[in-house]
C-alpha cells in the first residue's frame, strides 16, 4: 500500500469544502502524459491506499505481462480516528490511513502497450473499486 517515507506534521486539519468547491474541476493533472489511455474521474471523492492498491492490482491481471501502468495520486493526507468506545475529550485521535482527495478531471491511471479494448476493461475493473465514478480517455482526447 503507498504511504508516505516522513511527514512533516502526523495530523492535519479536517479541510471541510463546500460542495459547490470539491465538485468545482481539478486544473492540475488532467492530460495523459506517460501512457496512451488513461482512467479520469468525473466525480469527486476521497480514495484510500489500499483501494488504489485493489485498483492496481486488477489493471495488471488484466492486461497480463504487457503493458506498463502508472499510478498518477498518491495518498500524503492523513486520516484520524479515534477508537471505539473511547469518551469525548481527550485530543484528536491517532492516524489511521492516508488517503487522496480526487477532484473531477483528475487523471488516476495511465497505461500504454495494450490495445485499447484490454485497457478499456482494465479501466471499468479498476472504476469498481474505487469510490468515485471515471472514465476512459485517450492521449488526444482529454478534455472533460
Amino acid at each position: 500500500m503507498l504511504f508516505p517515507k516522513k511527514v512533516k506534521h502526523r495530523k492535519w486539519q479536517v479541510g471541510r469544502m463546500s460542495e459547490e468547491k470539491r465538485s468545482r474541476p481539478d486544473t492540475r493533472g488532467i492530460t495523459v502524459s506517460y501512457g496512451s489511455y488513461g482512467l479520469k474521474a468525473t466525480t469527486d471523492s476521497r480514495v484510500k491506499s489500499n483501494q488504489i492498491e485493489a485498483a492496481r492490482r486488477v489493471i495488471s491481471r488484466t492486461m497480463g505481462k504487457v503493458g506498463k501502468t502508472w499510478i498518477r495520486i498518491f495518498p500524503d493526507r492523513p486520516v484520524t480516528h479515534k477508537a471505539a468506545e473511547v469518551p469525548m475529550g481527550k485530543g484528536k485521535g491517532d492516524p489511521d490511513h492516508f488517503v487522496f482527495e480526487v477532484r473531477p478531471g483528475r487523471i488516476i491511471f495511465e497505461v500504454d502497450g495494450v490495445s485499447e479494448d484490454i485497457a478499456r476493461e482494465a479501466f471499468r475493473k479498476a472504476c469498481a473499486k474505487l469510490p468515485l465514478q471515471g472514465k476512459f480517455v485517450r492521449r488526444e482526447d482529454t478534455r472533460v
